[in-house]
C-alpha cells in the first residue's frame, strides 16, 4: 500500500519503519522528529497525505489531531482511509471520523497498547473504531505494526476501549504498588508475597507481567531503575481522558477518579515526570498513612 504516515516520534517512528520493512511505500512527516529508514520524507502533512491509500497519524493530543486533519484531509483521495494510532478524547476521535466521511474518505480510530518496545517489536494491539470497511481495508497494515486487532464499533469506539484500559491499569497499579508498600511494613518477604498473589486472587497485569517491585517476577522497568517503558505522564494523561469521558457521559468512576489525583500528585508535584508509571511503589514506601 501506499502509506502517509505523520507523527514518527518514540511510537510513530518504529511504526513507519516497520510498514517500509515489509515492503509498504511509506511518505512521513514529523516537525521534529527524523524519517526512519525506509521512509521517504515530506515537507509538510498534506504532502505526505496526497495520493496515499492509507493516512496514518500518531500525535499527542486532539487538539492537534484535529488540527492536522483539517490540513490533511483536503489533501487525501477520495475513498482513501485516515487511520489515527493517537490516544484522544473520544469527541475528538469521533469529530475527525465525521469530518473525513464527509470528504468522501473513511475513518478508522485505533489507539494502541504496547508501549516502545511494542511498536518497535511490530507487538501492538490495536482497539479500532469505525466503519467494518475501513477497519478491513487497513487490517493488512495492523498485521505487520502489531499481534492483534480488535474492531470494537464505531467510530470513537476505538478510544472508548483504551481509555477504558487503562483506567483499569492504572487503578490495579495503585493497587499493586500499595500492597507491597503494606507488605514490607508487615514484614512480609516481596518474593512470597508475589508467589501467593500472583497464583490466587489477586492476580492481575501489573503483577505477574509488569510487577513494580525490582527484582521479583518477570523483567520490567522496575528492574532498570524505573527508566519508563510506559512513563508516569502517559498514564496521567490516560486517566484524565478516562474522567472527561466519565464526566461527558455522567458515569460515576470513583477509583478512576482517586487514581487520577494520585497520579497528578506523583508527576506533578513529587518528582515522577519522566519516570515508570510502576514508580509508585517507592512513592508508597516513602510514605505514612497519613502522608
Amino acid at each position: 500500500m501506499k502509506v502517509g504516515f505523520i507523527g514518527l516520534g518514540n511510537m510513530g517512528g518504529p511504526m513507519a519503519a516497520n510498514l517500509a520493512e515489509a515492503g509498504h511505500d511509506v511518505t512521513g512527516f514529523d516537525p521534529v522528529a527524523p524519517c526512519p529508514a525506509g521512509v521517504r520524507k515530506a515537507a509538510s502533512g498534506a504532502e505526505a497525505a496526497r495520493g496515499q491509500d492509507v493516512v496514518i497519524t500518531m500525535l499527542p493530543n486532539g487538539s492537534i489531531l484535529r488540527t492536522v486533519a483539517d490540513e490533511i484531509i483536503p489533501a487525501m483521495d477520495q475513498g482513501a482511509v485516515l487511520l489515527d494510532c493517537s490516544t484522544v478524547d473520544v469527541e475528538s476521535a469521533r469529530a475527525v471520523a465525521e469530518k473525513a466521511e464527509n470528504a468522501g474518505l473513511l475513518a478508522v480510530d485505533a489507539p494502541v497498547s504496547g508501549g516502545v518496545g511494542g511498536a518497535t517489536a511490530g507487538t501492538l494491539t490495536f482497539m479500532a473504531g469505525g466503519r467494518e470497511e475501513a477497519f478491513a481495508k487497513v487490517n493488512p497494515l495492523f498485521d505487520v505494526m502489531g499481534q492483534k486487532a480488535v474492531h470494537c464499533g464505531a467510530a470513537g469506539a476505538g478510544q472508548s476501549a483504551k481509555i477504558c484500559n487503562n483506567m483499569i491499569l492504572g487503578v490495579t497499579m495503585i493497587a499493586t504498588c500499595e500492597a507491597f508498600a503494606l507488605a514490607d511494613k508487615l514484614g512480609l518477604d516481596r518474593q512470597k508475597m508475589f508467589d501467593v498473589v500472583s497464583t490466587s486472587s489477586g492476580y492481575s497485569w501489573t503483577m505477574n507481567a509488569y510487577c513494580p517491585a525490582p527484582g521479583v517476577g518477570p523483567q520490567s522497568p522496575a528492574d532498570n531503575d524505573y527508566k519508563p517503558g510506559f512513563a508516569a505522564e502517559l498514564m496521567l494523561k490516560d486517566l484524565r481522558l478516562s474522567q472527561q469521558a466519565a464526566e461527558a457521559v455522567d458515569a460515576d468512576t470513583p477509583m478512576g477518579h482517586a487514581a487520577t489525583e494520585l497520579y497528578e500528585s506523583f508527576v506533578e508535584q513529587e518528582g515522577g515526570q519522566g519516570m515508570d508509571f510502576s514508580a509508585m511503589l517507592p512513592r508508597f514506601e516513602k510514605r505514612h498513612r497519613n502522608g
